[in-house]
């Protein structure tokens, strides 16, 4: 029998594993208060994952509140969904809305590479469908441990593996994302995954339980032991093998019951069946009573015994922190109860009642007869523990800026910078990625309009009108680690850079903000400084933050991640056919640099492949006023047709850009480096924001240089695509395209084989 309320009221003195299952001894005892007596196992339990750092986000509270300072508002219009609710919704025009959300499945994924990747894909897609959309696409952003490192083999092909599995068998498009290396990283890869999905206005579903008497209704998967504690554990201590709390299960995944879950939810939307709907994730049961009952205008009282489970010999206790996969939890009118469960049963899914809305503020769970729980479900979801951390500036870091990139020995003979250019286009960081995502479909439902390997991914929304929107997701752990201000403010420039190059305006952001344990004061300074970087940031283009996820405790040992802030920009594009496909095409167009370059080495790919992963000095200059005219002029030159591909400059510098942008299409190049005062060196590697690379043909060069001064971008010719298979500048050196392509795309695949 389970610990009752009757039974809790009477024992105040019984021992409980509140130290298991993660709380504070202080965290326990402010249960007892808010409880008035000891709780029972099953309220201990919900307590436990809905306190948890992944659930209740007890350290980072105090700072994600300022970005409610930004304003609720796109270039497009108001914020039809902001932070609070499962995802954000945007305004896109034409009557549609698109929600899109990225969160972190990183704990699950080292642990159980397949499972703990695909479930991240699976959750987020619920996040989506919870507020009334169809799930579109998905976008991943993943990070390794060294390529060559003997657990990078177990833990990349298993991740890679699950993405695309899941997503795959969902029938959603990977239209684009990132893979990047780093030593800080072994232990602890990060899974960050994006989802968007399409709605009209009328269409938006939020989550909360009203209307007394309405009936509460479980409905898609059984409940199972996999994923007990799951991520909600997993992700909110120190990993530690040792100590039973860290050794849940990962939860495991069912595409095929996803994808029947999501055509039986859409279907319930459009018959109106639905009052108020919660996906579960992270803390499951725990969760989706939990925070209906505490957004609603009533109480909910629930009877755990008819809960359908895959395993009959689970206790309560593990029932309420399950985080099995595909499980969603509805609000329903009672007259609606029979059509809803009709349209379960037509889809297969599984559908239950398991409890109904009540008058009052408190959350009942009844277990064969008894009640063990009796919370005021606020208390439960909303009104955990907040903690303002301490946080400090490191003592290490004026050390490390001193130490700049910039005073690094630089080659001079041009046959030395042929090869280091080689080497920087064949390394991890830049090397071809389609070992990756050709694993990935990133064709279907017949939308996608740019994916990988083009600087963002875009998809058709209308196809008689062809608007679309455009999604790009970027970090840089080694500019954050550098200064996670500036670093920030770098990831979310180049996420806006990647979307207005396409050709698509930048309107709303979304962020994973990973990090390592808020228990040290160095890294809460670390997320501290993003998180203001990224405030600002955003003030300064108009894109509000509208959600997203903080995961904690990423280290190995005390070794934290570098500060790996992942920033997604949704963008929107009035005309799809008039997008800006990066790669040269056409013989004889002119090749033009946008922006300005300057001697900006350090924290470069350069720096670290060259000189032995030297990291330190101060990362690239942030220009948010350089970038917005950047991405006027892009914007402007897609709508008048002027471009024939447009490719930003990043990760590797404009060396990187031109070999990609050669190897897009099979196309050659010549030029000549610009006069700007910088060596080979800079020009060539250097990383600085705001540029792009540009081809056009002549009869276009006049206005897009007239755009250009309109708008003040920098602008020069440098050169012009050929039919040769070289990559030539003049007067440096001449690289053999297939030599370049044999060595830039045999990275993955020898690493890897």
């Amino acid at each position: 029998m389970a610990d009752t309320v009757e039974n809790a009221r009477n024992t105040p003195d019984v021992e409980q594993p509140w130290a298991e299952l993660g709380l504070k001894a202080e965290e326990y005892q402010r249960i007892r208060e808010i409880l008035g007596r000891r709780p029972t196992g099953a309220e201990l339990a919900m307590y436990s994952v809905m306190w948890s750092e992944h659930c209740s986000y007890k350290s980072s509270k105090v700072h994600l509140k300022r970005f409610g300072v930004l304003e609720q508002t796109t270039p497009r219009g108001p914020l039809l969904a902001g932070i609070g609710e499962n995802a954000g919704v945007v305004d896109i025009g034409q009557g549609y809305a698109v929600t899109f959300k990225a969160e972190s499945h990183n704990h699950p994924s080292y642990v159980e590479p397949y499972q703990g990747a695909a479930t991240g894909v699976g959750g987020i897609v619920r996040d989506i469908l919870a507020m009334g959309a169809r799930p579109i696409g998905v976008m991943d952003s993943l990070r390794f441990g060294p390529l060559d490192a003997p657990d990078t083999a177990r833990v990349l092909p298993g991740v890679v593996a699950g993405v695309g599995g899941y997503g795959n068998c969902l029938g959603l498009p990977n239209i684009g994302g990132e893979v990047c290396f780093d030593k800080s990283y072994y232990g602890n890869p990060l899974v960050n995954a994006l989802c968007v999905g399409l709605l009209k206005h009328e269409d938006l579903h939020r989550a909360h339980a009203s209307g007394v008497g309405n009936k509460v209704i479980m409905y898609g998967a059984a409940t199972g032991g996999d994923g007990i504690g799951g991520a909600s554990i997993l992700a909110s201590e120190t990993f530690d093998d040792t100590k039973p709390s860290k050794r849940p299960s990962v939860q495991v995944g069912d595409p095929f019951m996803e994808k029947l879950l999501i055509e039986c939810t859409l279907e319930l939307f459009a018959e109106n069946l639905v009052t108020g709907i919660q996906d579960f994730g992270a803390a499951g049961i725990s969760c989706a009573t939990s925070e209906l009952a505490s957004a609603g205008d009533g109480g909910m009282h629930v009877t755990l015994d008819v809960v359908p489970l895959r395993d009959p010999s689970l206790a309560p206790e593990e029932i309420l922190m399950s985080e099995s996969q595909e499980r969603m939890m509805a609000v329903v009118e009672p007259q609606n109860v029979e059509r809803f469960l009709e349209i379960c049963a037509k889809w297969d899914v599984l559908a239950t009642v398991v409890g109904e809305v009540t008058e009052g503020d408190r959350l009942i769970i009844e277990w064969h007869g008894e009640t063990i729980v009796d919370v005021d479900p606020k208390t439960v979801a909303h009104d955990g523990p907040v903690y303002e951390r301490p946080h400090q500036r490191p003592t290490w870091i004026d050390e490390l800026n001193a130490h700049r990139a910039e005073d690094l020995p630089r080659a001079t003979d041009p046959a030395e910078l042929a090869q280091q250019a080689v080497r920087v286009i064949s390394s991890s960081h830049s090397a071809d990625k389609s070992w990756i995502t050709d694993q990935y479909d990133r064709y279907v439902r017949g939308n996608s309009v740019l994916a990988q390997p083009e600087d963002s991914g875009m998809l058709r929304i209308d196809e008689e009108t062809n608007l679309g929107i455009s999604l790009a997701i970027d970090a840089n752990g080694r500019f954050c680690q550098l200064n996670p201000y500036l670093g920030a403010q770098l990831a979310l420039s180049e996420s806006y850079r990647n979307v207005a190059v396409g050709g698509a305006e930048p309107v709303a952001v979304t962020d994973c903000l990973n990090f390592g344990s808020p228990e040290d004061p160095e890294v809460m300074w670390q997320f501290v400084e993003a998180i203001m970087g990224l405030v600002e940031g955003c003030r300064a283009f108009g894109t509000p933050v509208t959600g997203g996820n903080v995961s904690f405790y990423n280290q190995t040992g005390t070794t934290p991640i570098l500060p790996t802030p992942t920033v997604g920009m949704l963008g929107v594009i009035d005309d799809v056919t008039k997008r800006l496909p990066m790669g040269f095409k056409h013989e004889g167009d002119a090749l033009v640099l946008l922006g300005t370059s300057r001697d900006e080495l350090s924290g470069s790919v350069w720096a670290d492949v060259i000189h032995d992963g030297h990291l330190g000095g101060m990362p690239p200059q942030v220009d948010f006023d350089a970038e917005k005219a950047l991405a006027k002029v892009m914007i402007a030159a897609s709508q008048e047709g002027l471009v024939s591909s447009a490719h930003d400059l990043a990760d590797g510098g404009l060396i990187v850009g031109l070999a990609e942008s050669c190897l897009r299409h099979d196309k050659g190049v010549a030029l000549t480096l610009p006069d700007t005062g910088l060596d080979a060196t800079s020009m060539l590697f250097g990383e600085s924001v705001a540029r792009a690379l540009v081809t056009l043909p002549g009869a276009s060069l006049k206005r897009f240089e007239e755009l250009c001064a309109e708008h003040g971008v920098p602008m020069e010719r440098i050169g012009e695509v050929t039919g040769e298979d070289k990559l030539e500048i003049q007067g440096l050196f001449t690289l053999d395209l297939p030599e370049v392509r044999e060595a830039w795309s045999a990275t993955l695949p020898n690493a890897l084989a």
